[in-house]
């Protein structure tokens, strides 16, 4: 009860804080819904939690119906996953209509499914018969979707990491690895037949733990710093994340798909982290994030692409306890699991500010 207590004051605190600051809804941004813990709240309280955020967007790691079911008439956005171990039964058209019969088509319309994430990081994840199934598995699961006339509410695409990438800076520089110069291709014309999105996990952290001695933070950041100007472009960069959106641009550009949007499916910066991981404190995530949702409030695009609004989901809303990997795995959220805020993204100073 004390767990739950805490959780609404603390809402009806954020929420005042909002009020305030006249912060509107930010329709160009998400936070990523993990549930690798064993301690979060139910999906009725993140619904409340999300509206008091005023965001109206966000991402789930499968199709749990318990959270489908939650966020029925919520007008909150999601975005839902297929798992990586399912790609090869999805790859069959008959298995990709039975999954889209039972794991989506029961919650829509009133469960505002966006997209269909197929799998996550394939292409870095080392398994090569799994990245052979991406794209088949894709295709299905749009035919299904357009079987059964949902394919005008979601589209179908595949997060990436930034690792994708054989080059990114200069971002004019940027190309893919050579090792995916067969799959890629496939992937790309999919999402230029479908009109969806190419989606790229992106980490400025993780480049500043690499490489803190050559790397500015404040770049890293969001902060105000000299930036760098690409020497074939001459567009200018003030921070590290437009730049590696760009660098993504280029790349698809240079396998003749220039015109895909690319929208970032996770970024975030960890607040607490392992003695040897640089940067991870509550202090710089608190920066990193509150100044990347005042980007976003003001509706910018990247330098390549002024004009074209960066969609953006933070990664994440909790600090998950059960997450493998080192400290910083388990601490990029916004809230502790018990809802109070692990630092606060200074809001109560004005967005718009």
């Amino acid at each position: 009860m004390g767990g739950l207590v805490s959780m609404i004051t603390m809402l009806k605190t954020l929420a005042f804080v909002l009020t305030l600051s006249g912060l509107r809804e930010v329709k160009s941004f998400g936070i990523n819904y993990g549930q690798v813990g064993n301690n979060l709240p139910p999906p009725e309280r993140v619904i409340d939690l999300l509206h008091s955020l005023r965001l109206t967007k966000t991402r789930i790691y499968d199709t749990n119906p318990q959270i489908l079911r939650a966020f029925a008439n919520s007008s909150i956005e999601i975005v839902v996953m297929v798992e990586n171990e399912m790609l090869s039964t999805l790859m069959d058209p008959n298995q990709a209509i039975q999954w889209v019969m039972t794991r989506i088509k029961p919650y829509v319309p009133a469960t505002r499914i966006t997209s269909i994430a197929v799998g996550n990081e394939l292409f870095t994840g080392g398994d090569t018969t799994l990245i052979s199934y991406l794209v088949p598995a894709m295709v299905s699961i749009h035919a299904a979707l357009v079987q059964v006339g949902l394919d005008g509410f979601m589209h179908v695409s595949s997060p990436s990491s930034l690792a994708v990438l054989q080059e990114s800076y200069p971002p004019s520089a940027g190309a893919f690895r050579p090792e995916l110069n067969r799959i890629m291709p496939q992937l790309l014309q999919f999402l230029a037949a479908t009109k969806a999105p190419f989606w790229i996990n992106a980490y400025p952290y993780f480049a500043y733990n690499g490489d803190p001695s050559r790397i500015s933070l404040d770049y890293t950041l969001f902060n105000p710093n000299p930036g760098v100007v690409d020497p074939y472009t001459k567009l200018h960069y003030d921070n590290m994340l437009y730049a590696q959106v760009d660098a993504v641009i280029f790349a698809m550009a240079k396998m003749g798909y220039g015109g895909i949007e690319v929208r970032v499916s996770e970024t975030g910066w960890p607040s607490i982290g392992d003695p040897s991981e640089v940067g991870a404190t509550v202090h710089n995530a608190a920066i990193y994030n509150g100044n990347l949702l005042r980007r976003q409030w003001r509706g910018e695009g990247t330098p390549l692409r002024p004009k074209t609004r960066l969609e953006v989901y933070m990664f994440a809303l909790f600090n998950e306890d059960m997450k493998p990997g080192p400290i910083s795995e388990r601490n990029f959220g916004l809230l502790k699991p018990d809802g109070t805020m692990v630092y606060n993204l200074g809001l109560s100073e004005g967005i718009a500010n």
